[in-house]
């Protein structure tokens, strides 16, 4: 007996001890890192934490988020783009750590993994990425905390009271007011309310109703009807105002004009009372006809004299009534013309996050000026336009040919404005002729697909890939030619409105595989170019060139890049020297990519000069992989140093 016991004492011992030393006889756990998720579309900037963690969805390099810099990020880039940029997470997502920083006076753009950054001048914050692995010990908050989309007031129409009492949360209530009253066997008492309070004054004016207007009779007049007691004799329920009427819709916007546009009014001294209301009225008629909402344009207004002052930001007005009355009270503010101060103005401070700025949505500005700026405007446009401010100028009464020794820079418009082909431009010859430049301005500014200062390499093209099907070629060096074409595509940003893919591909005949617009979103592009089967057959390259410009860039959009990759690998049956030539004449950019047996002085034939930029030669279709970057290079630099016309 004594023996058996004995393990069983040992055990009791020790499980002791482990209770004495683990309070609650448990092991001791690490605390667990919660991830909070959130979607592609989400900017640093729109969080309120120096640094945490977060895990991002797949697919975000299809959603188009734009990215700003090279390994230090702008606050406004996509969180989750700018980690596939650096190469922290792939496509399919996964965890990050973000850590914000100071704002930079440069973000370089380049072409990393898929993500096209663009660059940007200066920006206030920035954030850098790195592997959602926090060290040891270091838990980050399982939530995120969200900077506001736009506050929530109550509009009194009086100016802002910072004091203490008045931003105190005072709580609303419907349940009626009940005072007591002393009855007199006589007479008749009337409770007088009280004098409503700021707070209550404002609550009035929120909800009153559209005939608030209509005169009401007077406290104690007969015809008043005193209303019956609910609550017993000796008491009175206080009168409330009628339920208001609910509210007229509203325009949610025209969403084929989603833009956010800011207009920078003249109110300089040059301009007088009257010509400034009609430089008002102007801008009221502009937000009724462009019909400004949350789902399409968003509309702000910058007044400009000696310096810059914000009268309406993006967030302020959500519709094209609260437009309309936010004009009627703004004040001229005299000064002089510096027109080149408020472009910078916008460009550093105005299209930003807290100003309403949604990223999406392609920034235009307006510049109404009386005559000419009083300052230079060349330096300051060409900064905006870097930063994707597609600039219009709208000049009323100009300088005459006697006047043009006074302006103080020359050209001053086509120094400023995205093209210099006279779409940016509206010249007014009087300020009584303003309200016939309505129309035509607001067709400009929704016509997005030619607001070139929003565009970028990777989202202004149609790319029609020719694609040799010869029998040389053979089904598996086939599919990685198909391997190659998707790797080109995914570069690009792919939609109706932005670059758009075709492909033809030939042996003696030609075959149209898809034209210009057919799949308007990536993935379903992709999936298009694995379905292309293997044709085989002879090569005639040059009738495949022929087709590809009568089936596809004779229906190429207006301001499109036309860009052409040849694919082969052998000589052509054919003559491709006037092929070429013809494309060449039409505006195509022509590249050819030369495999195994092709010839070298048919890929200069078919190539855009300079040949070295456009021609590209490899000894085996596994290394076709190799000219990706450096196609989706040259594609960009050619389109960054196009001529403003």
């Amino acid at each position: 007996m004594i023996r058996g016991s004995v393990p069983v004492i040992i055990c009791a011992l020790l499980l002791s001890c482990v209770c004495w030393a683990k309070p609650g006889g448990s092991k001791g756990k690490k605390p667990k890192q919660v991830v909070p998720d959130i979607e592609c579309d989400v900017r640093a900037g729109k969080i309120n934490l120096e640094e945490f963690i977060a895990r991002c969805p797949a697919q975000c390099k299809e959603s188009r988020m734009k990215v700003y810099g090279t390994d230090v990020f702008a606050s406004i880039s996509s969180i989750c783009n700018a980690a596939i940029h650096s190469g922290v997470i792939t496509n399919t997502g996964g965890k990050v750590i973000v850590k914000k920083m100071a704002g930079q006076n440069i973000y370089k753009g380049s072409n990393s993994n898929g993500v096209r950054s663009l660059s940007l001048p200066k920006w206030r914050e920035s954030f850098v990425v790195s592997v959602g692995k926090p060290k040891k010990g270091v838990i980050y908050p399982s939530t995120l905390d969200y900077v506001p989309s736009r506050p929530t007031y109550v509009n009194t129409g009086q100016k802002e009271d910072k004091s203490p009492a008045a931003t105190t949360a005072v709580p609303t209530t419907t349940t009626p007011v009940v005072t007591t009253t002393t009855p007199e066997p006589t007479t008749t008492t009337t409770t007088t309310p009280p004098p409503p309070t700021p707070t209550t004054r404002a609550r009035a004016v929120a909800h009153k109703p559209r005939d608030a207007g209509l005169r009401r009779p007077e406290t104690g007049s007969t015809s008043r009807r005193q209303p019956s007691s609910p609550v017993g004799p000796g008491f009175t329920v206080k009168e409330q105002d009628p339920a208001p009427r609910p509210p007229e819709p509203v325009s949610q916007g025209d969403p084929n004009c989603k833009v956010d546009l800011a207009f920078l009014m003249d109110g300089s001294w040059s301009i007088g009372k009257r010509r400034f209301k009609i430089q008002k009225d102007f801008l009221a008629e502009v937000a009724q006809v462009i019909n400004v909402g949350i789902a399409g344009p968003m509309m702000g207004i910058i007044q400009y004299g000696d310096d810059p002052v914000t009268e309406i930001s993006l967030r302020t007005c959500s519709n094209s009534r609260e437009v309309k009355s936010a004009v009627d009270k703004i004040v001229q503010k005299g000064g002089q013309s510096n027109v080149g101060k408020a472009l910078s103005y916008i460009n550093k401070q105005y299209f930003s996050d807290g100003n309403g700025n949604r990223g999406a949505a392609p920034n235009v500005a307006v510049v109404l000026v009386d005559g000419w700026p009083t300052d230079k405007v060349e330096e300051a446009s060409r900064l905006a336009r870097e930063s994707g401010i597609n600039i219009f100028f709208v000049t009323i009464e100009g300088p005459d040919e006697d006047e043009k020794q006074n302006l103080v820079e020359a050209s001053f418009v086509d120094k400023a404005v995205c093209r210099t082909n006279g779409f940016f431009s509206l010249p007014v010859n009087s300020w009584f002729a303003l309200r016939k430049a309505v129309q035509p301005l607001v067709k400009r500014i929704c016509d997005t697909d030619r607001l070139v200062c929003s565009k970028t390499c990777v989202n202004a093209n149609d790319i029609a890939f020719v694609i040799d099907g010869s029998s040389s070629v053979g089904t598996g060096n086939f599919r990685t030619v198909l391997q190659f074409v998707a790797n080109v595509t995914r570069e690009f940003e792919i939609s109706d409105t932005d670059t758009r893919v075709g492909a033809v591909q030939y042996t003696y005949e030609q075959r149209l595989e898809f034209a210009f617009g057919q799949y308007d979103n990536k993935a379903e592009l992709l999936n298009a170019i694995k379905r292309i089967n293997y044709w085989s057959g002879g090569t005639s390259t040059g009738a495949a060139i022929t087709f590809t410009a009568e089936q596809l860039f004779s229906k190429s959009k207006p301001n499109k890049r036309k860009i052409m990759i040849v694919i082969t690998d052998g000589r052509s049956y054919d003559d491709v020297r006037a092929p070429a030539l013809a494309v060449h004449a039409q505006g195509v950019i022509a590249y050819s990519i030369g495999i195994a047996w092709a010839a070298q002085d048919e890929l200069e034939y078919i190539a855009t000069d300079p040949d070295k930029e456009h021609s590209f030669f490899v000894d085996e279709f596994d290394n076709l992989y190799k000219f990706v970057p450096k196609i989706i290079h040259n594609i960009c630099q050619e389109f960054n140093s196009q001529p403003r016309n």
